[in-house]
């Protein structure tokens, strides 16, 4: 959908919580679409300048940009999620959308999480975290395909990505904003099954079509994370 087309219709406010690779490519593709778009981080608007210049998104603390939030993007380490979670709880709207863009990576990004290491879906700690209900996704596309993968809707090309939630209707809106931004978003489930797009799996930074990811999704097992977290600790020893 072109800025254009959007003007003609509601744009919605979207914030967005850290300004790392996923974070600022998303701020400027949802500003490409039209939307107006909110982006902060724990250092202060003073250190998102460059990319609110760049982007067209507007910097700003964070608890401002989640007051403002019709559609809020977590894109943070899993560490800065409950201290996020007490500010979302005191000042994000009701009826707010949350999307959890967020892999648990211990070791490497991450402090061990116990609950998520004994097999709790990384997602659904996440929610515990932000008391909230929340969407999971666009975390099974890696930043590259993020920045440049996008196609026009239609294109056999097209990348899909995984979105997970109890919310029907969040879940669309959701899959309508990937579907802008050039990505086939599918619903894949609760976030009970959440676990079926976390890293190790067969849709996790992929790249596949519509058809082999709703495949990949059906056919993950349990133990893919497990593995793929031991071949990240193994390469680090």
């Amino acid at each position: 959908m072109t800025a254009t087309r959007r003007k003609q219709e509601s744009v919605m406010q979207i914030s967005i919580i850290g300004s790392g690779s996923i974070g600022g490519t998303l701020a400027r593709q949802l500003v490409g679409a039209g939307h107006a778009v909110t982006i902060a981080n724990s250092r202060g608007p003073a250190s998102l300048a460059q990319l609110a210049q760049a982007t067209g998104a507007t910097a700003a603390e964070t608890t401002e940009a989640i007051v403002r939030a019709e559609l809020l993007i977590v894109s943070v380490p899993m560490g800065a999620l409950p201290e996020l979670g007490r500010t979302i709880e005191k000042h994000l709207p009701a009826g707010a959308v949350i999307v959890d863009t967020s892999n648990y990576v211990p070791e490497m990004r991450d402090v061990h999480i116990a609950a998520i290491d004994d097999g709790l879906p990384e997602s659904l700690w996440v929610a515990q975290q932000l008391n909230r209900p929340i969407i999971k996704a666009l975390n099974t596309i890696g930043a590259t395909s993020l920045a440049a993968g996008g196609q026009p809707h239609g294109d056999a090309r097209r990348i899909a990505a995984p979105v997970s939630g109890a919310d029907a209707a969040a879940k669309r809106t959701v899959i309508a904003l990937l579907d802008e931004i050039g990505f086939d978003g599918f619903d894949a489930g609760d976030l009970e099954n959440s676990w079926r797009q976390q890293p190790g799996t067969p849709v996790y930074t992929t790249d596949l079509t519509l058809h082999q990811a709703r495949k990949a999704i059906a056919e993950a097992e349990r133990g893919d994370t497990t593995a793929w977290r031991e071949h990240i600790t193994a390469k680090r020893q």
